[in-house]
């Protein structure tokens, strides 16, 4: 969903504040986390780390987006069913970036053949609630794999091996660098027909972010970094008829169409 508002200048801040005055305390609260967190860490990457182990020890859900399950439910199955129809085979491989407590992965999970999903996320809080998904929904013998990473480098995974690479809500709450990084490798470990789709909350006016947790983009911003590193990349407008309010870009190596 495309918007011109800059939800980080002091005028939209007040303007929201009068509307809804029972989320000021929230907010406020919010904020006083935050703003201690980001004093105790290093960089973004170990910032957002923090952010994921408060929301988790409060609410797994939550931490994810979705606070209640019938919304985690409800998300996870928008997105297995969007990559359904764009030909997700069981004997495809892919790589979640950013797979959370698997709210979508139990369903990539239990469609790929065993073995064929691999989960990566920067939290380690998150990845424990995982585990507790797959108990919950017998997905032992399926062998996904779950990994926490310190960054988005990609370094230890092979060469050109997936052929469908996801990251829901990640770009959303990153800054360029951390995407930066991301494009910048993401083209070795996808297959040479493979594609990487990402949502991110998309801007027509000014970039920018809200208490460093999401930020906003241009689409063209995002393309153009892609190409930067070899990649096409193309806006997925059939999304948009899925209702969510973030929007999606799909990557692919040139040529591939």
């Amino acid at each position: 969903m495309t918007s011109s508002r800059n939800r980080a200048r002091l005028a939209y801040k007040v303007r929201y504040a009068v509307r809804h005055p029972d989320l000021i305390l929230p907010y406020t609260r919010r904020l006083a986390r935050d703003t201690w967190l980001r004093l105790r860490t290093r960089d973004h990457v170990g910032y957002y780390r923090a952010v994921m182990r408060s929301d988790t020890a409060r609410n797994p859900y939550g931490a994810v987006g979705t606070p209640t399950h019938e919304r985690w439910m409800a998300l996870g199955q928008m997105q297995f069913d969007y990559l359904l129809e764009h030909g997700l085979r069981p004997q495809d491989r892919m790589l979640e970036i950013g797979c959370g407590n698997l709210r979508a992965g139990r369903l990539f999970i239990e469609h790929l053949d065993a073995g064929h999903y691999y989960g990566i996320d920067i939290s380690p809080d998150i990845l424990f609630s995982a585990q507790e998904t797959l108990t919950r929904y017998k997905l032992q013998d399926k062998l996904p794999h779950l990994t926490p990473v310190r960054n988005l480098t990609l370094d230890f995974l092979p060469d050109a091996h997936f052929t469908v690479i996801h990251a829901h809500s990640v770009f959303s709450h990153s800054p360029i660098e951390v995407i930066d990084e991301c494009l910048a490798h993401v083209g070795r470990v996808m297959a040479p027909d493979g594609f990487f789709d990402f949502t991110y909350n998309e801007t027509a006016g000014a970039e920018h972010h809200v208490l460093r947790e999401d930020f906003y983009y241009r689409p063209q911003t995002l393309i153009a970094r892609a190409e930067a590193h070899g990649l096409a990349a193309r806006t997925m407008d059939d999304w948009r008829r899925t209702g969510h309010k973030q929007s999606k870009i799909r990557v692919t190596h040139p040529g591939r169409g």
